[in-house]
C-alpha cells in the first residue's frame, strides 16, 4: 500500500495541473497579504478563496484523475492485492499530493508573512478540506458508471456545499423563524465541511462582527475551544465516512 501510495504521490507532484494549482495559489496569497497592512482582512480574503476554489478544484481534479487511472486499477486488480488497499493507496496519493501544493501555494506565504496561530488554523483548514473533497470524489468515482456522470456529479456536489448548502439554510431559517431553532441550526452546518472550516477560522480569529449568525451560534452553544474541537472532529468524520463507503461499494463493484 506505501509503495503504491508513494508512487501515486510523486507522479501527481509532477503534474502540471498540480503545479499550476499550487503557483496560483502562491501568486493570489502573497498578493492579498500584500494589499493591506491588515493581517486579519489578509488571512479573511485567503480564507474566502480557501473555502471557495479548495472544494471546487479538489473534487473535479480528483474525480478526472481517479476515471483516468482506471485501467491501471484494473491491472492492479489482477495482482494479488486487496481491493481495499488498492482504493486506499490511490486516496492517500491523491490527498497528500492535494495537501502539499495548498500548503505549498498558501501556507509558505502565510509563514513567511503571517505568522502565528490563526495561519496555521487556515493551513490546516485548507488541509482538512483537500482530505474530505478527495474522499467525497473516490465516493463519486466508485458509485459513477462512466467518466460523464461522474464530472458532472463532481461539479454539483462542490457547488452544492460551497454555494447552494448556505442558500437552503437561510431558507430554512427564515421558515422557522418564529420557532427555537438554534440548536438545530448547529446540528445542520455538521452536515457541510465548507461551513465547518468557516467556523473553525473565525473561532480562531474571533472577530464577532464577520463570523455571521453560523459562527455566532457556535460560539454561543460551544465557545471558542469547544467549537473548534468539534468542528474538527466533524471534518475528521467527513474524511472517513466517504472512505469507508467508497472501500465497501468497490469490494463489490464489478469493474
Amino acid at each position: 500500500m506505501l509503495t503504491l501510495s508513494k508512487y501515486v504521490l510523486l507522479d501527481l507532484l509532477k503534474n502540471r495541473s498540480v503545479l499550476i494549482y499550487s503557483v496560483v495559489l502562491a501568486i493570489l496569497s502573497f498578493s492579498l497579504l500584500s494589499l493591506d497592512g491588515n493581517s486579519t482582512k489578509g488571512l479573511l480574503s485567503l480564507l474566502n478563496i480557501t473555502l471557495l476554489f479548495v472544494p471546487i478544484i479538489t473534487t473535479l481534479f480528483a474525480t478526472i484523475y481517479f476515471f483516468n487511472s482506471l485501467e491501471f486499477i484494473e491491472l492492479l486488480l489482477s495482482q494479488p492485492v486487496k481491493r481495499a488497499s488498492i482504493l486506499l493507496s490511490e486516496y492517500a496519493g491523491m490527498a497528500l499530493s492535494l495537501a502539499a501544493a495548498f500548503a505549498g501555494g498558501v501556507g509558505m506565504p502565510l509563514l513567511i508573512m503571517v505568522p502565528g496561530a490563526a495561519s496555521l488554523m487556515l493551513i490546516l483548514t485548507g488541509v482538512l478540506l483537500t482530505f474530505i473533497f478527495t474522499a467525497i470524489a473516490l465516493l463519486i468515482f466508485v458509485l459513477s458508471k462512466d467518466k460523464t456522470r461522474g464530472i458532472g456529479a463532481a461539479i454539483i456536489v462542490s457547488l452544492f456545499f460551497t454555494l447552494l448548502f448556505d442558500g437552503l439554510m437561510m431558507t430554512f431559517i427564515y421558515a422557522f423563524s418564529e420557532y427555537p431553532i438554534d440548536k438545530a441550526l448547529v446540528g445542520i452546518m455538521s452536515f457541510n465541511p465548507v461551513d465547518l472550516g468557516r467556523v473553525l477560522m473565525l473561532l480562531q480569529l474571533d472577530v464577532a462582527v464577520l463570523m455571521g449568525y453560523s459562527g455566532a451560534l457556535f460560539k454561543q452553544f460551544l465557545g471558542s475551544a469547544s467549537g473548534s474541537i468539534y468542528a474538527i472532529i466533524c471534518m475528521i468524520s467527513w474524511v472517513a465516512v466517504p472512505l469507508l463507503l467508497s472501500v465497501r461499494i468497490f469490494r463489490r463493484k464489478d469493474l
